[in-house]
């Protein structure tokens, strides 16, 4: 493993993540339904869906609201879903999008009734909900959601002390160390793996939303193959490029040797031109991989953006 490669993965850095992500800023010319504007809710269209929702996706989380002019609007969810996104103040922006104007992101998303809201997150859609529901039970499936993002997206959390405190939040107090995890990390400074990835997984059993824990678990487990990357696995996934096996495999290999760039273009040309459980697979490892570095990376957001151009 490069010196480079070991950096990027480095598990004491994780909590550090939350200080890697800036204030968002409105998006221009939004405006809500009613006549309402809210610089946090846009109309969005075909033509700019991927400015709108993918491209703002990387930076926090879109809801979209897929609805039918030709269908009675729900007003109650469409106005709770609008004050939720205001009094988010920026932590996360509602998209409104009329399915009969705009049917390629319809059948992107598999519409079959509406209204249906989908949460995209890093350009690609993490839950979803299909047809009619009570505007209270809106707003619990938003902020339930939304809790469960907030150290994946750290704009929600500072987002949400701005609109509450009306200015800058507060500092929180250091937190004392954990020791579950620091038993984990000693092992993995050992080398032991088995030893750290049962650590982890054993707080996972306990608490199964712990996202410091999946990531850190995700880390020990690329580490243990990466020490098993053949090099050679790159030029047998050049010569079977239907092989999403080799595919996997070959991508490891070359974030082994630090050629990030290289195994995320691979991964995503894989997604592009599969489908069905091998698209899928593709997508995952890619995503497990991205979670190997700092949100801000550059590779990872270009990756990413190149990962939604492969999906929509």
């Amino acid at each position: 493993m490069s010196s480079a490669m070991a950096g990027a993965v480095d598990l004491s850095a994780l909590k550090a993540r939350s200080e890697a992500a800036n204030r968002p800023q409105p998006p221009g010319g939004a405006a809500g339904g009613g006549g309402q504007a809210s610089p946090w809710v846009v109309d969005a269209t075909e033509q700019g869906f991927q400015n709108d929702v993918l491209e703002k996706s990387l930076e926090v989380p879109v809801v979209i609201e897929l609805w039918a002019g030709r269908y009675p609007r729900e007003e109650q969810l469409s106005a709770e879903l609008e004050r939720l996104a205001t009094n988010g103040g920026g932590a996360w922006v509602l998209a409104r999008v009329d399915i009969d104007a705009a049917p390629r992101i319809a059948q992107a998303f598999g519409v079959q009734q509406v209204p249906m809201v989908v949460v995209v997150v890093g350009g690609q859609p993490v839950d979803a909900v299909n047809g009619a529901m009570p505007d209270a039970q809106a707003g619990q499936w938003v902020t339930s959601l939304l809790d469960a993002l907030r150290e994946r997206m750290p704009a929600i959390a500072e987002g949400e002390a701005r609109a509450t405190t009306g200015g800058e939040p507060e500092e929180p107090a250091e937190e004392p160390e954990d020791p579950r995890f620091t038993a984990a990390e000693d092992a993995l400074e050992q080398g032991d793996y088995s030893a750290a990835e049962a650590a982890y997984q054993a707080i996972l059993d306990v608490e199964p939303a712990n996202e410091q824990a999946t990531a850190a678990l995700a880390q020990v487990r690329f580490l243990a193959r990466a020490e098993q990357a053949d090099p050679s696995a790159i030029a047998r996934a050049d010569a079977a490029p239907d092989d999403v096996d080799a595919q996997l495999a070959a991508a490891d290999a070359e974030l082994a040797g630090d050629q990030v760039e290289a195994a995320f273009e691979r991964l995503v040309a894989t997604v592009a031109r599969t489908s069905g459980e091998d698209r899928d697979r593709a997508r995952e490892h890619l995503v497990g991989l991205f979670e190997l570095f700092p949100a801000d990376d550059p590779r990872v957001s270009t990756a990413r953006r190149a990962l939604a151009r492969a999906l929509f």
